[in-house]
């Protein structure tokens, strides 16, 4: 008997005997068993048995059951127990038997839902041992991940014979499962018990003290012994009953007994309770009856599946505070899954688990520290959030939730949108999307300026849609009834409820009906989500016909005007509530479901109770598709329609990145679908109003220019359509190569139009943060045509133009030369000389693109133009080089495109005879000439080079280098062709241009070390090899120029050991007389160089310092040989040192040093 009061855990309510308080129900329960009787879980037939299990069809049974069985199992579902003692004053203990055995759960899939992560197998049997279910992918290591799952573990261990000692006591069920052994774990036993109600498991304990969110295997082997083998488990009525039935004395020994078998554990708690009921104010006896854990439940008990709270929180903060780690991401991606999984089973857990992760989402210390930092939250972590705000827009959209519960969830998700750090819908930027249940914004608030909305947050949508409802009659009968229908219906405005076939239509905002389709498949309605798809996709047909019809009307008028509307500020792939992928994922669905199974939940209209029509729920939904038509090609011509929407590029990093992903995805699942005739009649069909439908379609005449781009749908359209129609394929795509928010020109929007886009976008260049990924999908689209144009001249022309008028990036364009080239060139054919030509007019292309700025590719780019240019033909490098100023640098031009067209590789592989030889040879002089006088200082040498083998060319070069050499070029470059001219035999040239660098050159008296040294010793010994007159030339301009004094000793030293000229001039030798330093030009050199010497002494001691005075030393030692070269140097450098001792005698030191040295 059930009372209501304070209960202690885990008795669910209050118990007490016949008679005992005004509370109690009066009456005697009929029929019992004597003390500590009990008896086997007798059920129906085992065939009967099978069919409740939901292991037969009720209608293959060999018997039928009997209505104390049908009725016990009714009860046992619906009603707790309470309910049943207080509706009935007697129930015979048959009755109550039969009630406590139905009361358990009888299908596995819901102990499988709470004992693993959904791998995929919707009949948890086939997870089973030797069942039909795979692991996902088939991969080994995943099987054995699975096998550690505690619901195949569960499942070993029962059939292992381990499940011992199953006793059913009313409503709590034990008993003992062994673990066997492992190699370094004994055998244990673990005691397990699990309470029930209304065939839900309530509450489970084990004696293993598993931690984690789903039960543990010892739990699962128990639960699946109860199901299969209910004839083999012991039951009893509730100890409660067994107790009324007990007279004092036997209440007595029971009680002591009880206490013995268990003092140590019962014994201070026994005594506690004694004292407790023998004081007559206690509290204990301030209520009627008394707990009993195995009563069932209270009427007021919420009845839903154990779900351990405190571990969902764990494992959720656990996995969050590994920031994408260890699988974090995953592990929590599988929780949302199980949330999926448990509303599709429509059990109240799911949103209860969903509210627990949100909470630990909410406070993940990582949101406050980047909204303070402004920091972007990982693109996974990302992604996990959006799924957050998804969940929450299926459960609030829930058909049958009870307002008070869509109250509640309300308040709840108000109260986490108005955290400052609740993540916004779209990233870091503010959203100007309308919401859910209008199109566009049409209020008072239309023109509001975004910066001052309030940001959406992930929340945003679902509490918006809590003002959703499925009232609306219209609704109830498309997705209650696959013969609603309306022949005699005439109305065509735009909002009719039917089309002209007489088939229902729903017009609403297009996302907000698909987050309602979502809505019915994640409940488990997927008959309802597909008439309700198919009505929606039957919709979009229609006002796309209905668009056609309009623009073609108005055509003229766009067009000439250049301007164009978008219908839809939002885009629907890429939307935050994915409603294209909604209704694809619908569709496809249902081609793979058979008609059994897809109506395996379908209660739908019997619990909204709004259509009588029930007999038409079984029928085929495809009573409104076209002839011919499945739920393959609607699908499929629901992906096309939303991918060829045209509509405008977001705001923001996250929201740009989701339109390209998604886009991606969508594709990648069309893909996978072998296409047939009858869906390539639907890409025809698509393809071409897509063409034709101007501002309705991204493939549209004139589009807006921040409309996003159709590249990638375009390249997966024209592979699809190539086989079968190449003209309409290439059609489509050379439309879809624009990219108009590069463009200047591009319109900026019909102002006139109430709802254009303008109006709402202001005209600016947008940050298009995805425009990278963007251009090189326009550049896969042309490689992708060039390759199929391979061999058609005119369709080659057709896609270069394009590329040229479209593409703006010149990496792209390159790399689209660098495809032709190779598809020209492929080695099991002949070169195709038309796509040659191509890939030569998009390098020179590039070339121009690339001239006047900085690239880090331009040499090898400079480099490829000339391979792809011999590769077509004399011709195309004879043309080059005569158009070189348009094309390359001077340097370029002579160093890279001239050398390599003169070598005698590019000779051989060409062929050349020797009229054509000369022909190139002398537009590779030409252009030399011209990029020596352009720029001498880095071509000069080049063009020399290039034209040795003309007298004529070669004197002009080396002109011009003479004519440059006093205004713009350096004595390195001068220094360097000088060189050049004495290895090619011109020494009085080399002379001539050494004296010339001379007069720029500036040596300082500490640059011992500059690399031009080497050029002055050089420029020396050759004026010391021509001759006498030569060195008396040179030596006043390195005089002039060289103030270093350990260089100028230095070219002292060398032209004083040998003779000038000894072998000169045209081969005659000098008389072999060396040079006195006493006279011109020594004289003036050996005076230059004493003088640096001293100059240099002078600026050394002004700042030294008491480390480098043993090097000053060895410095005035060097300056001493050169000082006694000198007839009277001696004299002179005694002198120096007595005037140095006299100027410098503070650094005492130092000058000891001197002293020491030098005397």
């Amino acid at each position: 008997m059930a009372e209501r009061g304070q209960l202690p855990p885990p008795a669910k309510r209050l118990c007490c005997r016949p008679g005992y308080g005004s509370g109690c129900r009066p009456g005697q329960r009929a029929g019992g068993a004597g003390p500590g009787g009990g008896a086997l879980c007798a059920g129906p037939s085992s065939a009967a048995a099978a069919a409740a299990l939901g292991l037969l069809p009720l209608g293959k049974t060999q018997s039928p059951e009997s209505l104390l069985d049908i009725a016990a199992r009714k009860v046992a579902e619906k009603w707790p127990f309470q309910r049943v003692e207080e509706r009935f004053e007697r129930i015979p203990e048959p009755v109550q038997r039969r009630i406590v055995y139905w009361s358990f759960p009888r299908s596995e899939r819901e102990i499988c839902m709470y004992s693993s992560f959904n791998t995929g197998a919707e009949d948890p049997a086939a997870a089973a041992p030797g069942g039909a279910g795979t692991a996902p992918g088939g991969a080994a290591d995943a099987a054995a991940d699975e096998n550690r799952l505690p619901f195949r573990r569960g499942i070993a261990l029962l059939d292992g014979g381990c499940v011992d000692n199953v006793l059913q006591v009313g409503f709590h069920l034990s008993g003992t499962v062994t673990e066997p052994a492992m190699q370094s774990e004994p055998e244990t036993v673990c005691n397990v018990a699990i309470s029930f109600d209304r065939c839900k498991i309530t509450s489970v304990t084990c004696s293993c003290g598993n931690k984690d969110i789903f039960y543990c295997a010892h739990v699962v082997a128990l639960s699946l012994y109860r199901i299969r083998k209910p004839d083999q488990v012991k039951l009893h009525l509730p100890i409660s009953e067994t107790l009324f039935q007990m007279n004092r004395d036997q209440l007595q020994k029971f009680v002591q007994y009880l206490i013995t078998v268990h003092h140590t554990e019962v014994l201070p708690t026994a005594q506690k309770l004694a004292d407790e009921i023998l004081s007559q104010n206690s509290e204990i006896n301030q209520v009627h009856g008394a707990p009993d854990p195995t009563a069932g439940a209270s009427i007021d008990d919420e009845n839903c599946w154990h779900l351990d709270e405190e571990q969902v929180q764990e494992q959720v903060k656990l996995f969050l505070s590994q920031g994408g780690y260890h699988g974090s991401g995953k592990q929590l991606n599988l929780l949302f899954a199980k949330v999926r999984e448990m509303l599709k089973m429509r059990d109240s857990n799911g949103a209860r688990m969903l509210t627990l992760i949100t909470e630990q989402f909410m406070a993940d210390p990582r949101l406050s520290l980047w909204r303070q930092q402004g920091t972007a939250m990982t693109d996974k972590y990302r992604q996990l959030w959006d799924e957050l705000g998804a969940l929450w827009m299926c459960i609030v959209l829930n058909p049958h939730c009870k307002l008070e519960q869509k109250a509640s969830w309300l308040k709840q998700l108000k109260k986490w949108n108005s955290v400052d750090v609740c993540p916004w819908e779209d990233g870091n930027h503010g959203n100007e999307l309308p919401n859910l249940t209008n199109a566009l914004p049409q209020g008072a608030n239309a023109n509001q300026d975004s910066s001052n909305r309030p940001h959406r947050t992930v929340f945003t949508r679902a509490i918006e849609a809590c003002d959703l409802h499925w009232q609306d009659s219209h609704l109830q009968h498309i997705i209650s009834s696959d013969l609603y229908t309306n022949y005699c219906y005439h109305d065509d405005t735009e909002n009719s409820l039917f089309d002209s076939h007489g088939w229902p239509l729903w017009h609403e905002h297009v996302p907000t009906a698909c987050a309602r389709v979502d809505a019915l498949r994640s409940h488990g309605y997927p008959r309802e989500a597909l008439r309700l798809a198919i009505a929606i996709v039957n919709t979009l047909r229609r006002q796309q016909q209905k668009q056609l019809e309009m623009f073609r009307a108005q055509k003229k008028e766009l067009l000439h005007r250049g301007v164009t509307s978008v219908t839809n500020l939002e885009g629907w792939v890429g939307h935050p509530l994915d409603p294209i992928g909604t209704l694809f994922s619908s569709l496809m669905e249902a081609c793979r479901v058979d008609d059994e199974s897809f109506h395996g939940f379908s209660d739908f209209t019997e619990n909204m109770g709004q259509c009588k029509s029930l007999e038409y729920q079984h029928l085929p939904a495809h009573k409104f598709l076209e002839e011919g038509e499945s739920y393959l090609t609607l699908a499929v011509e629901v992906a096309l329609i939303g991918l060829g929407q045209q509509r405008i590029m977001p705001d923001g990093l996250y929201a740009q990145e989701k339109v390209c992903r998604n886009e991606e995805q969508l594709i990648s699942k069309l893909q996978e679908i072998e296409l047939d005739d009858t869906l390539v009649k639907i890409f025809r069909k698509q393809a071409v109003f897509l063409l034709e439908a101007g501002p309705y379609s991204g493939l549209g005449e004139v589009i807006h220019r921040e409309s996003v781009p159709m590249h990638t749908f375009a390249k997966y359209l024209f592979t699809s359509l190539l086989p079968h129609d190449a003209e309409l394929a290439y059609k489509t795509a050379l439309r879809a190569m624009r990219l108009l928010v590069l463009e200047s020109t591009a319109p900026s929007g019909d102002m006139s139009r109430p709802h254009h886009i303008a109006s709402v976008v202001p005209n600016r260049y947008p940050r298009w943060f995805t425009l990278s990924h963007i251009e090189s999908q326009q550049c896969e689209l042309a490689s992708t045509m060039l390759t199929a144009a391979k061999g058609d001249v005119q369709r080659l022309g057709t896609v270069l133009e394009s590329i040229q008028k479209n593409i703006h990036s010149s990496s792209h364009i390159f790399k689209l030369a660098q495809d032709a080239f190779k598809i020209a060139t492929l080695m099991d054919s002949l070169p195709d000389i038309t796509l040659l030509k191509v890939s030569l007019e998009l390098g020179l292309q590039v070339m121009r693109m690339t001239l006047s700025t900085l690239n880090w590719r331009r040499r090898e780019m400079v480099r490829w133009l000339v391979t792809c240019a011999t590769e077509v033909g004399v011709y195309a490098l004879d043309s080059i080089m005569q158009n070189w100023f348009t094309l390359f640098t001077p340097t370029e031009a002579t160093s890279i495109v001239a050398t390599t067209v003169m070598s005698n590789s590019t000779i051989v592989r060409l062929h050349l005879d020797c009229h054509q030889q000369e022909k190139l040879a002398g537009s590779a002089r030409t252009l030399a000439l011209q990029c020596a006088m352009k720029d001498p200082q880095n071509c000069a040498l080049s063009a020399l080079t290039l034209c040795e083998k003309d007298h004529i060319a070669f004197e002009t070069a080396y002109q011009i280098v003479l004519d440059a050499a006093t205004t713009g070029m350096s004595y390195s470059q001068l220094f360097t062709i000088a060189r050049y001219m004495e290895h090619r035999g011109y020494p009085m040239r080399a002379y001539k241009l050494a004296t010339l660098a001379m007069t720029h050159l500036n040596l300082s008296y500490n640059q011992d070390t500059h690399p031009a040294i080497n050029d002055v010793l050089w420029a020396c010994a050759l004026s010391h090899s021509l001759g006498k007159n030569e060195l008396a030339a040179i030596i006043p301009l390195v005089v002039k120029s060289v103030k270093c004094a350990t260089v100028l000793s230095d070219i002292l030293r060398r032209c004083t050991l040998t003779t000038p000229g000894m072998v000169g001039l045209h081969g005659r030798r000098n008389s072999g007389k060396l040079m006195s330093l006493d006279k011109a030009p020594l004289r003036q050199l050996l005076d230059a160089t004493i003088g640096a010497y001293i100059n240099t002494t002078h600026s050394r001691l002004t700042h030294i310092s008491p480390r480098h005075y043993s090097e000053f030393i060895e410095f005035l030692s060097k300056a001493r040989e050169t000082f006694l070269m000198a007839h009277d140097g001696h004299i002179q450098f005694t002198q120096f040192i007595d005037n140095l001792k006299q100027i410098y005698k503070g650094k005492k030191k130092l000058m000891m040093l001197v002293r020491e040295r030098f005397g």
